[in-house]
């Protein structure tokens, strides 16, 4: 197996370094409440009609 290692290109000192590999401790907030996720709508006839007509007044625009 080879193991060459190849030098870093980028150089920084050594508390940069230090500073960008630290471990932050994070808390998680257990007493914020999400609001009700509400059902996703399904796609009707009704919808399927509204982008036809918009097409149609659409096209008459660049038709004329």
């Amino acid at each position: 197996m080879k193991s060459d290692v190849m030098p870093s290109i980028v150089q920084m000192e050594y508390g940069v370094l230090q500073q960008l590999v630290k471990e932050v401790k994070e808390t998680v907030a257990k007493d914020i409440k999400m609001p009700a996720v509400k059902s996703k709508s399904s796609f009707g006839s009704v919808d399927m009609w509204n982008i036809r007509r918009n097409a149609k007044s659409a096209a008459s625009m660049f038709k004329g």
